[in-house]
């Protein structure tokens, strides 16, 4: 069984700092492999309006590779970690990897929670009930977008008790799973453990660091929310010259290009420190510190 180590909770901003500091040491190269991912993401959603079936399977294969791409990522990370350069290739290093399987297991504990919770909303609420907040949420929408104002009297007879019930039911859903497969990830790529051994490491050093993680999370709302907004004003600008598509396009590829490397470099940086050796967490440790 692996040991897990004992962070502080200011580790969780170190996790932090270090995926930034990864980003300055290589920014085009670890941006263009988030943008690699984004144009994948932005050629599935696009091809729904051609074709619903394709759009479909595009983006059901793009979610099964999710953890492979997720994996090239923590490969590219670890490269420029090391002194190395990130290439392109990197980002599907997983794909014909030996650890394939384990990886595609990560998404497992994904599939079953949703299962169940589908099954715990239709029977929560109801056939009728749904297909009435279907109607509802239909109006709304339509309302939005001729720039009316709602009205209330459309949540009139829904269920509302039991619709925040099972929204807390989801919510401590998505909190498990992000602690079952938080460090899993690079648990399989550089720890050698086969999928569920890793789901089980990274929720055990979750839970024994909840401080820290609360640290991170916080402060990864606090950037992520700064940088939409950068985005999103850039955004406005190419979208008054070139137009709402562009636009588009380029704030969605912007929010990968520095998304998917942040969060690889945090991620591998909370792996080495929780689950990594004493001497490798006093290695990490220092080299955030020097980073930053």
């Amino acid at each position: 069984m692996s040991i897990i180590n004992k962070v502080p909770a200011g580790a969780g901003a170190e996790w932090l700092l270090g995926a930034f500091a990864l980003i300055r040491k290589a920014p085009l190269a670890l941006g263009l492999l988030g943008v690699i991912w984004g144009m994948l993401s932005m050629l599935a959603v696009q091809t729904m309006a051609l074709n619903v079936t394709f759009g479909l399977l595009m983006q059901l294969a793009l979610a099964l590779l999710g953890p492979l791409l997720f994996a090239g990522m923590l490969w590219a990370v670890r490269e420029v970690d090391e002194g190395r350069a990130a290439a392109p290739s990197h980002l599907f290093h997983a794909v014909r990897s030996e650890y394939a399987a384990s990886l595609l297991a990560t998404l497992l504990p994904q599939l079953i929670a949703a299962l169940v919770l589908g099954i715990l909303l239709v029977a929560m609420i109801g056939p009728s009930d749904l297909q009435k907040l279907a109607d509802v949420v239909a109006k709304l929408q339509e309302t939005a977008q001729a720039g009316g104002q709602p009205d209330p009297e459309l949540m009139r007879g829904l269920p509302v008790g039991r619709l925040f019930l099972w929204l807390l039911m989801l919510f401590a859903a998505v909190i498990a799973m992000s602690l079952v497969t938080f460090v899993a990830v690079p648990d399989i790529v550089f720890g050698g453990n086969g999928g569920f051994a890793a789901m089980r490491n990274s929720f055990r050093a979750c839970v024994q660091n909840l401080p820290a993680m609360l640290v991170f999370y916080v402060l990864l709302f606090i950037a992520l929310f700064a940088l939409s907004i950068g985005i999103q004003l850039l955004a406005m600008v190419v979208q008054l010259v070139a137009g709402p598509t562009v636009g588009m396009w380029v704030a969605n590829l912007l929010l990968m290009a520095v998304l998917m490397p942040l969060m690889a470099g945090a991620v591998f940086y909370a792996w080495r420190q929780m689950l990594g050796s004493s001497e490798t967490v006093d290695a990490a440790a220092m080299s955030t510190h020097l980073e930053a």
